[in-house]
């Protein structure tokens, strides 16, 4: 492990093709409404407030990142309406999932929740996926496949060079883990502007139809 690696870095950076003012799709699954999962970040918030350096996400905007879809202005409004009929079809096809979120992990740039297990999740994923090649062909699919990392961010690191260790020592003795069930997954129009990520939600299609 290396130096950099035991210091935030500032999550907030501008990352390629994102700017002040220009928001992309995506799909989430959005988290701020179950109740095990606000319990233990309400638990967390106080230790992540006092380390300074660290934004605690607003329980409304707890979230879990699946697929970019594109920038809000590359994609037609006929290809968003395909893509979300296609991925409606899909996601129909699985079922609810059920998963376990912690315990915590601090990293660079936040501190987040894996997800275990994944698979289901990963299945979800795969959905999307090939929903967007349905739409567009599997060569304009943006990401990659793997890896995939599912997750659910509890704050987000606002500086860069800040010792991970102090936080990382105050929150090892909140070992818990959240369960909770993902029944539906969104397509948002996501904006970052303020430091944080905030959402129109486009659509919510259920698991299983």
């Amino acid at each position: 492990m290396t130096e950099s690696d035991e210091r935030t870095r500032d999550h907030w950076w501008w990352r390629p093709g994102w700017g002040r003012g220009r928001s992309c799709y995506a799909w989430h699954f959005l988290v701020g409404d179950q109740p095990a999962l606000r319990e233990f970040a309400a638990r967390l918030r106080p230790h992540l407030e006092e380390a300074g350096v660290f934004d605690p996400v607003p329980f409304e905007w707890l979230h879990m990142t699946l697929q970019d879809v594109g920038f809000t202005d590359e994609v037609s409004d006929g290809d968003l309406t395909a893509i979300s009929t296609a991925a409606a079809e899909r996601v129909a096809s699985l079922h609810p999932i059920s998963v376990e979120l912690g315990p915590a992990v601090v990293g660079t740039e936040g501190v987040y929740l894996p997800v275990r297990p994944a698979e289901g999740v990963a299945a979800v994923r795969r959905g999307i996926r090939e929903s967007l090649a349905k739409v567009w062909g599997k060569d304009h699919v943006p990401e990659t496949e793997d890896p995939f990392y599912p997750h659910v961010s509890l704050a987000y690191a606002n500086t860069s060079g800040a010792p991970l260790a102090p936080i990382r020592e105050a929150l090892s003795p909140h070992a818990e883990i959240a369960p909770v069930t993902l029944t539906r997954v969104s397509l948002i129009d996501l904006n970052r502007d303020e430091g944080m990520y905030r959402w129109t939600l486009i659509t919510a299609p259920p698991l299983g139809g």
